[in-house]
């Protein structure tokens, strides 16, 4: 199947797809800010760049999109209908390297949470925010 934009349509769009400052990252910030909690930004010495550092409670949250982190049985997550052996390459070595960030994290002492951008639905802040609360404060909670 061809796609249906020309290159310069796709390649515009393409470059709209931000790396950081998403919706759902700044809807976790205000959210997380709201709670209380302070945090660094994209610490670009730690494996991975997290999202949100909280360096006095050796903790990190990532917020990944969906897409882009393959986040397993999600609808946003579904596969591309043109180039699809490109996509598959590149999409599964962006969670390899997230396995590995997380691991390497892991063996410097920080704690990791996951976020995916389903979950940052207004229907579902609640439940983000109490898991949110919990890992932060206790350092249990799910990994999401």
């Amino acid at each position: 199947m061809t796609d249906t934009l020309t290159r310069q349509e796709r390649s515009e769009r393409m470059s709209r797809i931000r790396g950081k400052d998403s919706d759902s990252e700044l809807r976790l910030r205000r959210l997380i800010h709201a709670m209380g909690y302070r945090y660094r930004l994209h610490v670009r010495t730690l494996p991975g760049t997290p999202d949100l550092v909280f360096p006095s409670r050796k903790a990190v949250i990532f917020m990944h999109g969906c897409f882009w982190h393959r986040h397993q049985g999600c609808h946003l997550a579904r596969m591309p209908k043109s180039r699809i052996n490109f996509w598959r390459e590149k999409l599964e070595a962006n969670k390899l390297r997230d396995k590995d960030n997380m691991v390497r994290l892991n063996e410097l002492g920080w704690r990791v949470m996951v976020i995916w951008e389903c979950q940052m639905k207004e229907k579902n802040l609640e439940k983000v925010s109490n898991m949110v609360r919990q890992f932060l404060d206790n350092g249990t909670g799910s990994k999401m």
